[in-house]
This record gives structure tokens, C-alpha cells and sequence, in this order.
């Protein structure tokens, strides 16, 4: 297909799968770790980073040729980190109970390699629609991640999918425990590794 050749689609594509943030540049690890024990803080967690993300890559491109090079960091990290406050407080008037089961770890967005190592890498040298679909696919990517990992500890760690039961009574009744492990940070890792691990391997059995 066309669409499949286009610069765009290959802009979005490539760090939505084959380049991924966290299973194949093992970026942003922390905030898969602490925010994935359950799949609705992981999802809001998944939507602030895309919109900062995307947003800050439009905006820091849009100003790349304005800014001085020896303040190009510090424009970038104010760009960034408003975006941060503003998300930030967004959560806290509409979505508080959220906000605060995020904890700090929205306002540490700011500290996300992702975001600078994007805005560094690419939307200083590309044009402003091109880093804005950059930034979609490298949230989309790390989304994909944040949202597998979430539904994975909370359904095997508390028997429930955003919030809601889906473990029958029966089994229960039968014998099934909830597995409290997958609760605990150590979980997260070998999550993340098996899916890092059977990324790869299907790249490269795509590539042979």
C-alpha cells in the first residue's frame, strides 16, 4: 500500500514497533515499573506521556530554528516541563483519585529520556508534522508496553482488569490464588524482559 511507503507512516511506525522505547531501547523503564500494577493508572500514565510527548516535539520544532544552540537544552526542558505542570494539573482538577494513585511519577515525565532524547534527536532537525507523528509513535510504543504490562499484573495479581473482577468466584472456590508476586517491581523487569525478548525475536525471524 501507498500509505505503507510514505515518510509519516515510517515516522510513526518505527518507534511504535521496531524501535520501540522500552523493549528495544530500554528507555522509561522506571515510571513501566511503578505505575503498572494497575491497568488504569497505566493507560492515564500512557496518555500523559504521549500527550507531552507529541506535544513538546510539535512545539520545540516549531521554535528549532529561533532557539540559540548554547540554550537549546533549557528551551527544550521549559518546553517539556510546562507541558508537565499543565498535565499535571489537569489530573489533579479532573481526575484526582488518579492523580494521586500516579503519585510524583507524572510531575518525573520531565526526567523521561524519552522526551529530550526526542526533541535532541529529532525535532530539532525535522519539520513540525513530522515530530509530532514521531512523538504519537514513540508514545504509541511505549503505551503498548505500559498497557500489556498493566492488564498482565493486575489480572494475575488482584484477579481484576481496570478495577473490575473478571476471575470467576468458582475458581477461587477451587483452589485459585491471586498471584501477589506480580504486584511487586520484580514482576514489572520480567514482564518487560520476556516482551523485550520476544520482540526481538520476532524482528529478526521478520528479517530472515
Amino acid at each position: 500500500m501507498l500509505l505503507t511507503r510514505t515518510k509519516a507512516f515510517k515516522t510513526f511506525a518505527v518507534p511504535a514497533w521496531d524501535n520501540n522505547p522500552i523493549n528495544v531501547q530500554m528507555l522509561g523503564i522506571c515510571s513501566a515499573l511503578a505505575v503498572t500494577v494497575q491497568l488504569k493508572t497505566s493507560f492515564v500514565m500512557a496518555l500523559a506521556m504521549t500527550f507531552v510527548l507529541a506535544t513538546s516535539s510539535l512545539i520545540i520544532s516549531i521554535m528549532r530554528r529561533v532557539i540559540p544552540g548554547n540554550i537549546r537544552i533549557i528551551a527544550e526542558l521549559a518546553v517539556i516541563a510546562s507541558l508537565v505542570v499543565l498535565t499535571d494539573e489537569f489530573l489533579r482538577a479532573y481526575f484526582y483519585d488518579i492523580s494521586k494513585l500516579l503519585s510524583v511519577f507524572v510531575g518525573l515525565i520531565i526526567t523521561n529520556c524519552i522526551i529530550l532524547g526526542r526533541a535532541e534527536g529529532f525535532a530539532m532537525s525535522n519539520p513540525p508534522h513530522l515530530a509530532f507523528i514521531d512523538g504519537l509513535g514513540n508514545g504509541a510504543g511505549y503505551a503498548s508496553v505500559l498497557l500489556s504490562v498493566g492488564f498482565l499484573r493486575e489480572l494475575f495479581g488482584s484477579g481484576k482488569v481496570f478495577g473490575f473482577s473478571v476471575i470467576p468466584e468458582s475458581f477461587y472456590a477451587a483452589g485459585y490464588e491471586d498471584m501477589g508476586f506480580m504486584l511487586l517491581a520484580p514482576a514489572a523487569f520480567i514482564i518487560i524482559g520476556l516482551m523485550a525478548w520476544l520482540q526481538k525475536y520476532l524482528i529478526l525471524r521478520k528479517d530472515q
